[in-house]
């Protein structure tokens, strides 16, 4: 037995969930991987998965082998690219997933200047709202906004992201301004409606306490663009990040209200799998993403 390459194929099915994927990734047959797995059980004198027709499972005791061994594995890929030549020459194909807006509005725009850095890095940015699964789906990283809980992904704060209460003009001075969030109950309100949570909008308060307000409309919508264009066209409210509505907070074509009351400020973060490691081509990539977008984000406007 093979015994790195027991351990690599055992890492493999745990993370996957699966000896037929597990094998496709390793570029390898999943006859292979079931007897890489069972010779390492053999070996160790116990049994690592629980393997049901529905279900593949970790033991209590393959559990406990898996947080050991990836360390292992983590510190001999970080030994080889200590002294890779990829360590300074990142190359190959960095596949990354984005939010809609964000990486159409800002990521999209940016990846010349990145590409024009390293000229043997490949490119493939998959744009999506879906929260996809870093390692089931191999991707690279992810961009994302908000709250991280994923304990198989490590995160990178990139920069803060604001957000802003806003209506047009005409707007505000038809139906008038808001004065608390409560306020906001008898105004028309564009929720997205592809969050859960889209008609329910948070600020802080004076004493710092959390307060959610129940806001409706008459207009519900799925992208964070064209709930954008919605309150330009003067049909209410939005509770939109600055990195859409910045240039048109400083246009003054939209204007915020309610600043005093906060609401909840969120981050952009680069994501990453604790089992790829903290590759060159990663590294490049979140080093570009930390100098183009943070600490203070151009989109915000200056005060």
């Amino acid at each position: 037995m093979n015994r790195l390459s027991a351990i690599e194929s055992f890492v493999k099915v745990a993370e996957l969930k699966s000896f037929s994927a597990a094998a496709a990734r390793l570029n390898t047959s999943k006859s292979v991987v079931s007897r890489n797995v069972s010779a390492l059980e053999a070996q160790l004198g116990l049994r690592l998965f629980h393997r049901t027709t529905r279900a593949l499972t970790l033991t209590e005791a393959g559990s406990g082998y898996l947080d050991r061994v990836s360390q292992i594995l983590l510190d001999l890929q970080a030994a080889d690219e200590a002294v890779s030549h990829l360590q300074v020459a990142p190359r190959g194909r960095l596949k990354i997933s984005a939010p809609m807006s964000f990486g159409f509005l800002h990521l999209a725009p940016a990846l010349a200047d990145f590409l024009a850095q390293y000229h043997e890095l490949e490119i493939d940015l998959a744009m999506s709202d879906r929260f996809v699964d870093l390692v089931e789906e191999g991707f690279d990283l992810a961009v994302r906004i908000g709250a991280l809980s994923d304990s198989r992904l490590i995160a990178k704060r990139i920069a803060p992201i604001r957000k802003v209460i806003c209506a047009s003009p005409r707007y505000l001075e038809t139906h008038g301004v808001p004065k608390t969030p409560q306020d906001l109950r008898n105004h028309q309100c564009l929720c997205n409606s592809t969050l859960p949570t889209g008609n329910e909008w948070r600020f802080i308060m004076a004493d710092g306490k959390s307060v959610t307000v129940s806001v409706k409309g008459r207009v519900a919508l799925n992208n964070g663009d064209a709930l954008r264009v919605a309150a330009l066209n003067d049909l209410g409210f939005i509770d939109m990040p600055t990195f859409i509505v910045g240039e048109d907070l400083r246009a003054g074509t939209l204007v915020s209200v309610l600043d005093d009351y906060a609401p909840q400020t969120l981050a952009l973060h680069a994501v990453y799998s604790h089992a790829r490691n903290l590759s060159p081509k990663v590294r490049a990539f979140i080093d570009f993403l930390s100098s183009r977008f943070g600490p203070h984000p151009y989109w915000d406007p200056v005060e």
